[in-house]
């Protein structure tokens, strides 16, 4: 699985946040490894531009997957190790879901229905 980072200007994308980050995706998304071929994180201030003096990171996070269509996500938070945070635990979820729906087609039975009322 390729890890790749990418940030803005505003945001430090050295060496160290890269590590970070394939460390934490690798760990995070492992029992998916045989279905994710490439993991692309976009990191971004999203406040750059503004005023505020608030700082808001986003984290985008597209993972892309063998035989499927990709998964995107996304995080903001207070710092860029919290927003990859985040927005790992929702493309965990996300993936969850893709894969199990995946599996259960492949192997003929009916897709699980989701439990929730929204």
């Amino acid at each position: 699985m390729q890890v790749l980072l990418n940030t803005d200007t505003h945001v430090d994308g050295r060496q160290a946040m890269a590590a970070h980050l394939d460390t934490v995706v690798r760990e995070a998304l492992e029992r998916f490894r045989d279905h994710v071929t490439r993991v692309e994180a976009h990191i971004v201030d999203a406040n750059a531009q503004a005023s505020s003096h608030s700082d808001e990171i986003q984290c985008t996070l597209e993972a892309r997957l063998a035989h499927l269509d990709p998964v995107v996500v996304k995080d903001h938070a207070a710092t860029a190790h919290q927003a990859i945070d985040g927005a790992l635990g929702k493309l965990k979820r996300a993936l969850a879901t893709r894969v199990e729906r995946h599996e259960a087609h492949r192997n003929g039975a009916a897709a699980p229905q989701s439990t929730d009322n929204d």
